[in-house]
């Protein structure tokens, strides 16, 4: 028998309960439930956002009329400081 390395890792609560519900059996370690994950390899790049883009339905003139008129009528806030106020 060999031992076997460990890391220990911290995680926030909501990525805990993922992973303890992701479980198949309650003895199912978390080591073994991230091993059964399947990670997507999509690049970060500026050409596979632009691919997004491009594979992106239209946009209705509708949408963009009503986006156009949102920039119209947004202003700044009197006070930057406060601009919840």
């Amino acid at each position: 028998m060999h031992a076997v390395a460990t890391k220990t890792i911290s995680v926030d609560l909501e990525a805990y309960e993922l992973l303890r519900r992701a479980r198949l059996r309650p003895s199912e370690s978390f080591s073994q439930v991230i091993k059964r994950a399947r990670w997507t390899d999509r690049p970060s790049t500026g050409a596979a956002l632009l691919a997004a883009f491009d594979a992106a339905p239209p946009v209705s003139a509708s949408v963009l009329s009503r986006l156009e008129q949102a920039q119209r009528d947004d202003e700044p806030p009197e006070d930057a400081w406060n601009a919840s106020r």
